[in-house]
């Protein structure tokens, strides 16, 4: 953080005897480091997202408690209310307490919202398809960062939602397989995602951390028991992102200053093989395809959120019952390669651009 008398004395730094006409506009310079300073980290934005939330189960509770729940039209109304609530204080105020009463308002909006529309004997789709719509229409106006994160969790958990309700549990693979492809196009395309509008510049960073967790909880239901999914098409998850693993290898090689074309072919060869028993786990690929693009764009809240879900997703097909324990011990064994090979290679092209 700078005070008022680093950044005048940066400013009067520039102001050389050469530059004399050289004029800024202070009081904008100071104003937008002052804004600057009140943003909060991604931590504490999130922390407060799941306050927000907790602080809703207790409204809707007393909500309940009162019969708000045998109204149809008292629900819908105060549901839209209470959305339209939310987004108007997000969009006026940008502290962090205001931003945890947005979040309250919203999510019981839309949960008031939903009951509402199941009261009105509505299908599961219909309500799931409203609530992406207005989740969309809520990242369009608003371009909040609170608000915006929930509303691609709430896109993806209504895509979820679609899957499960029509019973096309396979379906779960082409939802993994579009999020994969998305999300390496979001971490690789910064600079032109950001370039093309303003709004473009604001909404980035919540949405690339809401589709990291939306293509991890895609990963989660692809291997565990809340959904039936088939094993039969695991390998269609599994080879997209081995493909973009492959893709995002060679953006490493650019960034490594990796030229020579037997050098990279015999890489992409040997990482070939080492992620041929991911085809198994799609999860454990997804994993490193997350940490694989936090460390190429230097994002660490992300490359921290891939360590751990690859260490769940590790221990998690360790004792999956439907795989042998030499199949299991071949994946892990391969894994550790894969990932030692990549420190030694990093480490090394480091150290010499380092010398340099």
């Amino acid at each position: 953080m700078r005070n008022r008398e680093e950044i005048k004395e940066m400013l009067d730094y520039f102001r050389t005897p050469e530059n004399k006409e050289l004029k800024f506009d202070e009081d904008a310079i100071f104003a937008a480091y002052a804004k600057r300073d009140d943003h909060q980290s991604l931590a504490v934005k999130i922390l407060s997202v799941f306050g927000g939330i907790l602080a809703s189960l207790a409204f809707l509770g007393f909500l309940f408690i009162t019969g708000l729940y045998d109204s149809t039209s008292g629900l819908l109304i105060s549901g839209m209310l209470l959305i339209i609530g939310g987004m108007f204080i997000n969009t006026m105020y940008n502290t962090i307490i205001f931003d945890t009463v947005s979040v309250s308002s919203y999510t019981i909006g839309l949960v008031l919202l939903a009951l509402g529309l199941f009261k009105m004997e509505m299908t599961e789709n219909t309500v799931s398809l409203i609530c992406i719509l207005i989740a969309a229409v809520s990242l369009v106006i608003v371009r909040s960062y609170i608000i915006a994160f929930i509303s691609v969790l709430i896109i993806s958990g209504g895509i979820i939602t679609l899957i499960a309700s029509n019973h096309n549990f396979d379906l779960i693979h082409l939802y993994t397989s579009l999020l994969a492809i998305t999300v390496t196009a979001v971490f690789l395309k910064e600079a032109k995602i950001i370039s093309l509008h303003p709004a473009f510049s604001k909404l980035y960073d919540p949405v690339r951390i809401g589709l990291i967790f939306s293509f991890l909880a895609g990963l989660i239901f692809l291997g565990n028991d809340f959904i039936e999914v088939s094993g039969d098409y695991l390998w269609i998850s599994s080879v997209v992102i081995i493909l973009a693993i492959l893709y995002v290898l060679s953006r490493l090689f650019e960034v490594l200053n990796i030229s020579q074309t037997t050098q990279k072919a015999g890489i992409y060869i040997v990482t070939v093989a080492l992620l041929l028993p991911t085809i198994l786990s799609p999860a454990i690929s997804g994993a490193i395809l997350i940490i694989l693009l936090s460390f190429l764009v230097n994002y660490k809240t992300s490359l921290a959120i891939g360590i751990m879900a690859f260490i769940y997703f590790v221990s998690r097909y360790y004792y999956d019952l439907h795989f042998t324990l030499l199949t299991k011990s071949i994946l892990l064994f391969s894994s550790g390669i894969l990932f030692l090979g990549l420190y030694l290679l990093t480490r090394k092209k480091l150290t010499s651009n380092e010398k340099v």
